[in-house]
């Protein structure tokens, strides 16, 4: 199970550290458009940010044995999938919005179980 949250914890970090490093492209591939540098920012901050902030959580996790962590990010994954949910509701839905809603949801129920199976107290 540790692999398995490496292997995310490698996912969130590539996002992540593409967001940083070339927003325009990262806003390609998540079809946005950043506008302007606020947007650039948004991008490099919000978006970066949060894929990072999930990778250092989840080694935390890992490194530490302590795999309440996995949670933390495991909320974090719901609420943006939720987030997509409403989407579906209000703007309907298409082939492109369901690969990374899936791949959400798959992370939530992968920590879920990964904290679940390592915790310091099983």
């Amino acid at each position: 199970m540790k692999i398995v949250v490496g292997l995310i914890a490698a996912l969130l970090l590539f996002g992540g550290v593409s967001a940083v490093i070339d927003p325009s492209s990262a806003a390609a591939n998540m079809g946005v458009t950043p506008e302007g540098i606020l947007g650039l920012s948004t991008l490099r901050g919000d978006i970066g940010g949060m894929f990072v902030t999930g990778t250092v959580l989840l080694v935390l996790g890992i490194v530490r044995g302590q795999t309440l962590w996995f949670l933390a990010v495991a909320v974090l994954m719901g609420m943006i999938a939720l987030g997509r949910l409403v989407g579906f509701v209000v703007d309907g839905v298409e082939s492109s919005v369901l690969t990374p809603f899936i791949f959400e949801v798959v992370f939530v129920v992968l920590l879920v179980f990964a904290h679940r199976q390592l915790r310091e107290d099983a």
